[in-house]
């Protein structure tokens, strides 16, 4: 895709991605470090021919087992190089085995969730890691180093694995069994820190403020004297990607706006005004709403849902660019979650989540060049380019929306009456959580309808209505996140102030599971 990888010439730390559905997480902790890094596949690895740039390499954990007859190796010259090396879960086992260990399945003492963990031997990369000598961590795997490798030593250990870190006597190789990337993990940005930056000895060189400039170049030298379509939704993403291309080619970008009929109670024509008079785009508003809605008829399955709505976006697309004629690229507002959790990875096992309607609910073929220059950035890094580029606070801390709108907090079929009693039920919850100062607490909230209908009393009369959904949740990037804790007075409130506005609830219920298990949204 185009604007695929950065291109930046800098040193970096590489993140080799066996799989693991956390493996954003660890470039997103060294992205904190203000460090650069990638996340590249087995196979992109294999295409690079110098190393010098590459000052540490990581291995993610995976689903795949070294006991296999079958699984994801890498090549022995990897660590010839003298560059320091981390393993995290399948990582530490593949350098175990490849050093001579031994790795057994634990069927019956399988570690998931909270271990506690001790310290056995001193290291730089547990310094300041071990509180007592113990640590709680998040664990995640069946297999186990049972044999340590030669020249090996052991740093920690747990009630129910003997080596849950390890490392080289005399090399720069590390292994730990637990994931440090995930916030379960206490002080595990201590630990990658002293990797980062104590045994990488790299130096702080990413800044997202400063990278705005880096980008719109690079827009510019792509891009050249072309016309731009970007799909515009008033969303962080759009926005971002909307303001660093205007300011790269100007007249040449055009955005487009699509009233698919699933957007929030208002957001439309209120987010269209925005860009129009405040920010001064070239902004086209098409209302597209009885196309998606009769598309959606009686289509219940949410993957369905998502590659309908993703092909009508593009077909609208392009039958606007003929209307303007020579128009080659099409922007979007893709980001880094949205990649690993619509993708099954190259080289590795992934189970694919869903398909964002920007990624995998595109079709294979199309008239455009795609143009997605936030595909490496998380969520609060996008939030910080947005600051940096005059967009206001009732963007930038704008909470997530997925591309899909509506249609994927519909649960069932989508109809342009439940549309509605959706609308006014999560405009009720939005507001609500702005009067009461909860909004900006929140990484997402919103309210959904559930296909179902229960009997309740209104007055002195029986009802049969639909129950409403609210979730609400604490997360830093959207890959992990727990519910947020309303006071029960604050939920009596809501529920009875949807019950009595809105008909067509009878009944409102709120969502208290994390991620993982759950994802955030429904659908």
């Amino acid at each position: 895709m185009f604007l695929d990888k950065f291109s930046v010439q800098k040193d970096k730390i590489l993140i080799i991605d066996f799989g693991s559905q956390v493996t954003k997480l660890i470039a997103r902790r060294i992205r904190e470090l203000s460090v650069y890094c990638e996340v590249i596949t087995l196979k992109e690895l294999t295409n690079i021919k110098k190393f010098e740039k590459i000052k540490g390499i990581i291995f993610s954990g995976g689903p795949s087992s070294v006991t296999d007859k079958s699984y994801p190796k890498i090549s022995s010259e990897i660590f010839k190089k003298n560059i320091p090396i981390l393993g995290i879960c399948y990582g530490l086992q593949l350098i175990a085995k490849m050093y001579g260990g031994k790795i057994k399945k634990q069927n019956i003492k399988r570690e998931f969730g909270k271990v506690t963990i001790f310290s056995k031997t001193k290291s730089i990369l547990t310094k300041g890691f071990f509180k007592r000598n113990e640590s709680n961590v998040w664990m995640s795997h069946q297999d186990a180093v049972v044999k340590l490798p030669k020249h090996f030593i052991n740093i920690s250990y747990s009630v129910n694995s003997k080596f849950t870190a390890i490392q080289h006597k005399t090399k720069n190789i590390y292994g730990i069994q637990f994931h440090p990337e995930v916030t379960h993990t206490e002080r595990g940005s201590k630990l990658i820190k002293n990797f980062v930056i104590n045994i990488c000895k790299i130096k702080k060189n990413w800044f997202v403020g400063l990278e705005k400039k880096r980008i719109i170049k690079n827009l510019k030298n792509s891009i050249g004297k072309e016309k731009v379509i970007c799909a515009l939704s008033g969303g962080v993403d759009s926005s971002v990607v909307a303001m660093l291309i205007n300011k790269a080619i100007k007249k040449n970008l055009i955005c487009i706006m699509v009233d698919t009929g699933l957007l929030r109670k208002n957001e439309f024509k209120d987010t269209f005004k925005m860009f129009k008079k405040k920010y001064k785009l070239n902004v086209k508003l098409i209302n597209s709403k009885k196309i998606f809605y009769n598309r959606l008829n009686n289509i219940i399955d949410p993957e369905k849902k998502r590659k309908i709505i993703g092909n009508l976006f593009i077909k609208i697309f392009e039958k606007e660019a003929l209307k303007i004629k020579n128009v080659k690229f099409l922007a979007q507002g893709t980001l880094y979650p949205d990649i690993i959790e619509s993708r099954s990875s190259t080289g590795s096992k992934t189970s694919k989540i869903k398909s964002h309607h920007n990624v995998g609910g595109l079709p294979k073929k199309m008239k455009f060049k795609l143009i997605e220059p936030l595909k490496e950035f998380f969520k609060d890094e996008v939030r910080n380019l947005g600051k940096s580029l005059g967009l206001s606070n009732i963007i930038i801390k704008k909470h997530p929306f997925p591309g899909p709108g509506l249609a994927i907090r519909i649960l069932g079929k989508v109809t342009e009456e439940k549309i509605k009693i959706l609308q006014e039920a999560d405009d009720i919850f939005i507001q609500s959580l702005i009067e009461n100062k909860l909004y900006d607490k929140i990484w997402q909230a919103y309210a959904a309808l559930l296909p179902i209908k229960t009997v309740g009393v209104m007055g002195d009369s029986r009802t049969f209505e639909y129950t409403c959904l609210l979730r609400a949740v604490t997360s830093e990037d959207g890959m992990t996140a727990a519910k947020y804790n309303f006071s029960n007075d604050f939920l009596t409130y809501i529920s009875n102030k949807i019950i009595n506005r809105v008909s067509g609830i009878n009944r409102v219920v709120y969502d208290i599971t994390s991620k993982p298990p759950s994802t955030i949204e429904l659908e």
